[in-house]
Order: C-alpha cells, then structure tokens, then sequence
C-alpha cells in the first residue's frame, strides 16, 4: 500500500457568533493505492491560522507520497528531521504533523478493521469522564458572552442538567461589556477585576453545590503575578485544577505559580512534542498534562508524552477543541491512558453546523462518554461537507 495524494481540507464552518473569534478548521485526507483513506484535523481551527496550517501542509504533504501508511514512525520522523523547521518547532508546523500522523492511525485502523485504540495497546477504561468546557460562552447550542454572574449561574445549570458534573470557566475573558480578552491582565488587576472573577465563580458554585468540579481556565491571559493574585481569590471554591495561568515557554513562571497557590496547575495546549512537555513534567510543574492531538505531535509523539507523564503520577487531560474529527480521535487515545483524568467537551460540540460536518455525532450521556469501537477513530466528513469545502489536492 503507498500514499498517493494528500487532500487539504476546510470545510464550510458555524463561525463563533459575533464573538470577533476566528474559526477555521482544517483536515489533512491521506489517499492509497488501494483505496483506503484517512482523516486528521490540524488543532488549529480557533484564532488566527487558517492560511499559515494551509500552506504548510501543501509543503508537507508531497514528502509523504509514495510511502508505506503503515510506516508511521519513519513517517513522523522524515517530517520532523528533514524539513529543517520542524527541528526547531512551532505549533503550525506540528499541527500539520499532527494531522498527518492522526490520518494514517485511522487509515490503519480501517485498512485492519479495528479502532485506534486497539492499535495503540487496547482500552483502560470503557467509559470516559467528561466535563463541560468554556461555559463563559454558555452552555447550549449557540455562543454568546457570559458577564454577570447571575448569566454564569445559568450556563452551569444546563451543563448540570445535561448531566455533567464538571464545568471549566474563564471567569476573566470577558469584560463588564462582554468583549473577549480586552482586560489588561497583566501587572496587576484591578479591584474590579479581582471582584468580577470572583462573584463569577462564586455563582458557579452556587448554582452547581459542593459537589460540582471547577476547572478555571485563563487562556495564558494572566502573568504570574497576576495568576498567584487571582488565584489566591480562588482558593476558596475548591478548584479542580488551574488551567494555563500564564505562558507556557518559561515553564519556571509556571511553576512559581503552582508554588505559591494551592490549586493544582494544569497547562499544555501551547505545547508541542515531548521536548516542549519535558521540563513541564521533569520538574513536575503540573499536575495535570494537556497535550492536543492536534498539535503535539499526533498518536504517535502524544503516546510518548503520556507515559512520560505517567513515571512521574501526572495526570492526563487532553486539550480539545474543533470538530468531531478531533473529538472522535481523542477519545480513541483517552480510552488507552492508565493515567487519564477527565475529557474536555467543549461547547462547540454542541453547534449544530459543527456536528453537522461529520457523519457520527459522538455526545456525552449523563457527562459519560463510550469508546468509539468503528474501525480507525471512527469518523468522517460527510459527502455534503466534502462536497462544499474548499479542497487542494496533492498528489
């Protein structure tokens, strides 16, 4: 079997709403001689990429025509040493790495006949925990701007009756105005600031009891003197874990962070490959490793950060947000970890543009998920989001 074209992919997209967020999700399909195929989505789709992931997956895609797909090993090693970029990194680069990497697992998985995560050593878990991700855009089938606390007690009520017992907020992304990411966070914040992130996750918890998670997230907004003061604020509503509170590329700001609050630090998404995540688990910065499939290299280097991990009792929680491709991927990888914490359902999953884009619908029931068991990751576009994309070819 060789590969004998790569088709780059963007489908036609929900957008974010008047949210002034770019969305642009991008899928590599690697084609065969014997028909088979396979689908990976760049973990780009969100902010301002959708040119850069394009035009760096024309360049990579001729460099694996003509190869076996099942050699994804050498594969993923002729991308990364012999491309002179790839050596020094970037999350463009790795997310069209990536995305490769995941097509030929699902090509693999297919042309066998079995999931993904037999292929990578067979589950641990038959079911996943899941929580309810960026519910400061609210919690239901269309995005808007949560501001007050009394609209944070609402979204959390849906994601309570949806059965989730886990929520992630960012409690300072939106101003008093409800404009995305116009505070200055950095320095110091404002009394108003300190106040508005509080009564925002106050609500959170009232609205969910004692016995809902909190996840707060700050979308590396914050420095780390400002995510020790905010912190210490939040100390009091029993937080699951502190999510990219500053950073990532002075893992030591990170970890000053983690020792002068008592919340659990969680970071990863900006990371790529067991190189960047290396000092983060070495030094034992995090509790909690998110590493993107998207971006961190694929199956193959996200298998290698997760077991890194795991020899020194860090928990994995994999970042998550694009369409159900990447949803169906993570879930094939989440199931195998013995060190999983919890998946990351974000509230895109729930746009129903975004579902619509693919043929299998995978949803939580009562904040659970069950393990895909379809051949690859068992996903696909459909052939009306194919047909309406916009597609090069490479071959």
């Amino acid at each position: 079997m060789r590969i004998t074209g790569v088709r780059i992919i963007q489908p036609k997209t929900p957008g974010l709403g008047d949210l002034g967020i770019p969305w642009n999700p991008t899928v590599l399909r690697i084609d065969t001689d014997e028909g088979v195929y396979g689908i990976g989505e760049i973990g780009l789709p969100m902010g301002h990429a959708a040119h850069g992931q394009v035009g760096l997956a024309r360049d990579y895609a001729p460099l694996v025509l003509g190869m076996d797909p099942f050699q994804t090993t050498a594969i993923w090693e002729k991308l990364y040493r012999h491309t002179f970029w790839a050596l020094g990194g970037g999350m463009i680069i790795f997310g069209v790495i990536s995305a490769i990497d995941n097509a030929l697992w699902d090509l693999k998985g297919k042309a066998l006949g079995a999931p993904v995560h037999q292929l990578l050593g067979g589950k641990t878990h038959d079911r996943l925990r899941a929580y309810a991700s960026q519910i400061q855009f609210d919690w239901t089938t269309s995005l808007g701007a949560m501001v007050t606390p009394a609209d944070y007690a609402e979204a959390t009520r849906k994601a309570l009756a949806d059965g989730f017992d886990c929520v992630k907020v960012n409690p300072i992304g939106f101003d008093l105005d409800g404009r995305w990411m116009t505070w200055n966070t950095r320095g110091t914040l404002t009394r108003q600031q300190v106040r508005t992130a509080v009564e925002r996750v106050a609500a959170v918890r009232e609205a969910g009891g004692d016995e809902l998670d909190i996840i707060v997230e700050l979308h590396c907004h914050t420095d780390a003197g400002t995510a020790v003061q905010l912190g210490r604020e939040l100390e009091q509503f029993r937080i699951l874990y502190y999510e990219e509170a500053t950073a990532p590329m002075n893992w030591n700001a990170m970890k000053e962070i983690g020792q002068r609050i008592s919340i659990p630090i969680a970071a990863g998404e900006r990371l790529y490959t067991r190189f960047g995540f290396r000092p983060y688990i070495e030094q034992q910065v995090v509790s909690v490793i998110q590493p993107d499939l998207g971006t961190c290299g694929g199956f193959t280097e996200c298998r290698t950060i997760c077991d890194m991990a795991s020899t020194y009792d860090i928990g994995v929680q994999l970042h998550l947000i694009g369409s159900p491709i990447s949803t169906a991927a993570a879930l094939q990888m989440e199931a195998v970890l013995p060190n999983f914490v919890i998946h990351e359902h974000n509230n895109t999953s729930l746009l129903p543009a975004n579902i619509g884009l693919c043929v299998n619908d995978y949803q939580p029931k009562d904040g659970w998920f069950e393990i895909p068991e379809a051949p690859g990751i068992g996903q696909d576009l459909t052939e009306e989001a194919y047909a309406s994309a916009d597609t090069i070819t490479v071959n």
